[in-house]
């Protein structure tokens, strides 16, 4: 079992449903958490809104920001800051409709014992992000490098350094969360990802994000998005073969 691991919950105040089954699973899994309470989109302030950058978020994603991704985005950020304030040295970060699969504990574990390979590890996975292998945690799961995008915040571990690293660099928001915080070469940071991922979603649990109705941009207004998303794929690329060099060279040092 992890020991040097807390984990956080964002979990909406008119959301108590979402709170009751994931903290079941927790529980059953003997996982130490704590609820944190979200940032609510309905009731955003407007110094809570003065950290979108608009014209980045026009720029870079191609449509208008729903109050939604800002909530979200903050909250994220808030759960970073109260696990610098604990004594705790790895976070489990997760959002409510997450699905903690059986293996999560001792994945935990492994990563616990293996800390000097990453900074922020993610657990789940909307897309593959064609992983390659840098190291076995055990007889089922790999630690990877992702060599292409991989979309998704419902659940990733980190570091206290990495938790620094986001503080400072991840203000103002420019685009939604998930395609934020795993931009190592832009970060300084080893971002990692457990294959298979022992956390998913369940089909019938929506999100609380609401896009529908949102405006997206014409192509005409979307070259700067395409150009954006070029180059991170590029340097994803090169920042992953990079760092599949550097495990190389650990494995031969090692």
């Amino acid at each position: 079992m992890p020991s040097n691991t807390h984990a956080w919950v964002i979990n909406l105040d008119r959301s108590p449903e979402r709170l009751a089954v994931i903290s079941a699973q927790l529980d059953a899994l003997g996982l130490p958490w704590t609820r944190h309470r979200a940032v609510d989109a309905r009731a955003l302030r407007p110094d809570q809104t003065a950290l979108l950058d608009l014209p980045e978020f026009h720029r870079k994603h191609g449509m208008e920001p729903v109050p939604g991704e800002i909530g979200c985005y903050l909250s994220h950020i808030e759960v970073m800051q109260a696990f610098l304030a604990s004594p705790h040295r790895f976070a489990l970060i997760l959002e409510d409709d997450a699905n903690l699969g059986p293996r999560l504990p001792p994945v935990l574990a492994e990563l616990e014992a293996c800390a000097e390979r990453w900074d922020m590890v993610k657990l789940s996975a909307v897309h593959s992000g064609s992983p390659q292998t840098c190291l076995r945690l055990d007889d089922q799961c790999e630690l990877a490098i992702m060599m292409s995008r991989c979309t998704g915040s419902s659940a990733y571990l980190i570091s206290r350094h990495a938790a620094e690293v986001y503080l400072s660099k991840l203000l103002p928001m420019s685009v939604p969360y998930d395609h934020a915080f795993d931009r190592g070469w832009a970060l300084g940071l080893k971002i990692r990802l457990v294959t298979p991922p022992p956390v998913g979603h369940p089909q019938d649990n929506a999100t609380t994000i609401i896009t529908s109705g949102r405006r997206k941009f014409p192509w005409t207004r979307r070259w700067t998005t395409h150009l954006y998303r070029a180059r991170n794929e590029i340097a994803r690329i090169w920042w992953g073969l990079v760092e599949l060099r550097q495990e190389r060279a650990y494995k031969t040092k090692a």
